[in-house]
């Protein structure tokens, strides 16, 4: 069972930053991500959402493929390559898999203008080594559906994240 993670950055740009060290961590074999999104607010208020899955285009293309196959056997490969493309899309706009396209709504509605949020979902994760390496990067957990006391852990990992970005921005304190 995959774990949701909801976290939120005080800056556009930094949750795409955070998804990015998470697929090189996933390269690594250090965490295994079953879906991720990235909602932006920006400084006027306008929501944007990130999704790494985009259903409509891979349903539209695996449709196409078989469309092209059914229609190759049955003597009509155009026509078999239109009918399957066609329902390859609807099968993609139809299917919600992963995180809740609503649930990404409704928190990137709460965020605070010119900032962003990240959402993953985990299968699995090494978590010392990933919380090391995520700490960095600083954070406010918002939701999740982790233990107590793993989402304290990473509440911490992100709070040393935070202490070491406003010193490096103020170094007077």
């Amino acid at each position: 069972m995959s774990d949701l993670i909801v976290v939120s950055f005080s800056d556009e740009f930094r949750a795409d930053e955070v998804l990015l060290e998470l697929a090189k961590l996933q390269r690594e074999h250090l965490i295994d991500l079953e879906d991720a999104a990235i909602v932006v607010r920006n400084k006027e208020g306008k929501l944007k959402i990130k999704q790494t899955q985009e259903l409509v285009a891979s349903g539209a293309a695996g449709g196409g493929l078989w469309g092209l196959l059914f229609g190759l056997i049955f003597f009509n490969p155009l026509l078999g390559w239109a009918v399957g493309t066609a329902a390859g899309a609807i099968s993609g706009l139809v299917a919600d898999i992963g995180i809740d396209d609503n649930f990404i709504k409704e928190i990137g509605n709460s965020l605070e203008p010119g900032t962003s949020a990240l959402f993953v979902l985990v299968r699995k994760v090494t978590p010392d080594k990933v919380l090391e390496d995520l700490s960095r990067f600083g954070g406010k957990v918002l939701r999740t559906s982790l233990s107590k006391e793993d989402e304290a852990k990473l509440q911490e990992a992100l709070n040393q994240g935070s202490k070491i970005a406003s010193v490096e921005n103020n170094p007077t304190v």
